[in-house]
């Protein structure tokens, strides 16, 4: 396989399972130097150890500074430098509109927006010209669905980051892009067809590629964000949803 990445340093967030954990191994096996982060310790080593390739896992919350800058401290001492951040820790949470309560809204909130703000800002400091950064976003951002409106909200205000955020750092040449996922099958995925076993097929039919979307299809556009090969590419939002938002 080719070394695209050769050298590169990449952090991503949330990068213990799912897409992260996809995504952190195809940039380990393309020869960039991986940071992941996730929450429980455990999990985290167990990652680390399946991406190989010398990945180093840092437990932490995205939504809490100190742990945010323990991450790029420990990046600042390796290398020096953050080439793509991929700031992908979220949760998503349903609550219809009476269901709203304050914990709901801020525990959402916390890491979904401020997460992002923060992780993004923090790294800002390590990235040279022409760094890239890749955020998560989802195709709830732009659609009305029932019961998350929360998430939903978190997630467009991520499509708005990439906007201004690429007016910001237009002079140093950095691009900001999103990733917005449609229905992936994912551990949380997983876990919720085990709560709502009929789920899986509403899902399916939601889609107009009629299957769920595998993890390693998301790193693959991730990849592709982070690349040369869009160069040209920024501000944009990318979906990887089997046609859901094209027809």
């Amino acid at each position: 396989m080719q070394n695209k990445f050769e050298h590169k340093v990449v952090v991503i967030t949330g990068g213990s399972e799912g897409i992260g954990l996809a995504t952190a191994k195809r940039f380990a096996a393309e020869g960039a130097h991986v940071y992941i982060t996730a929450r429980r310790q455990e999990q985290l080593d167990k990652a680390t150890q399946e991406i190989g390739y010398g990945a180093i896992g840092i437990q932490g919350d995205v939504a809490e500074p100190a742990d945010l800058d323990r991450l790029y401290a420990r990046v600042q001492r390796d290398h020096g430098k953050v080439d793509i951040l991929f700031a992908n820790a979220g949760i998503s949470e349903s609550a219809t509109i009476d269901d709203i309560d304050l914990a709901h809204f801020e525990r959402v909130f916390r890491v979904n927006v401020k997460g992002t703000v923060f992780t993004v800002q923090k790294a800002l400091p390590l990235m040279g010209n022409g760094g890239a950064i890749i955020l998560a976003g989802s195709i709830a951002g732009s659609k009305g669905i029932g019961g998350l409106s929360v998430y939903s909200a978190t997630k467009a205000a991520i499509r708005s980051f990439a906007r201004t955020w690429t007016s910001d750092l237009k002079s140093r040449g950095i691009r900001v892009n999103v990733v917005s996922p449609g229905m992936i099958l994912t551990p949380a995925m997983e876990s919720y067809f085990q709560q709502y076993p009929s789920a899986e097929e509403a899902l399916i039919q939601m889609t107009p590629f009629a299957r769920l979307g595998e993890t390693d299809e998301i790193a693959n556009a991730v990849l592709f964000l982070a690349s040369n090969e869009s160069s040209f590419v920024a501000g944009e939002e990318l979906f990887v949803d089997g046609g859901v938002m094209a027809i």
